[in-house]
């Protein structure tokens, strides 16, 4: 958890891609531009991204409800929605 600590964008990224490389290790996250669908790219199903929204929710203290998945599904968008809520 945080606490009090002001993360940055590109700690924050740097959280996500790590997440991201626990969930799917053979997807080349180099290929993962800012405004690309996580999941289209990255090829992981819905349980996976969920498991995915989980772990990250754990390691920073945001969680995403079911309502706000459609709002998180870029690394941008998914950064700026944390980062928003830290």
């Amino acid at each position: 958890m945080i606490g009090t600590y002001a993360m940055t964008k590109a700690e924050l990224q740097q959280i996500i891609l790590a997440q991201l490389r626990g969930l799917a290790p053979e997807a080349d996250l180099g290929d993962l531009r800012p405004h690309d669908d996580i999941r289209e790219t990255l090829e992981i199903d819905s349980f996976d991204f969920l498991n995915f929204l989980i772990a990250l929710n754990k390691e920073v203290g945001v969680e995403v409800p079911e309502k706000d998945y459609g709002k998180v599904s870029t690394l941008e968008a998914l950064t700026s929605y944390v980062l928003a809520r830290l």
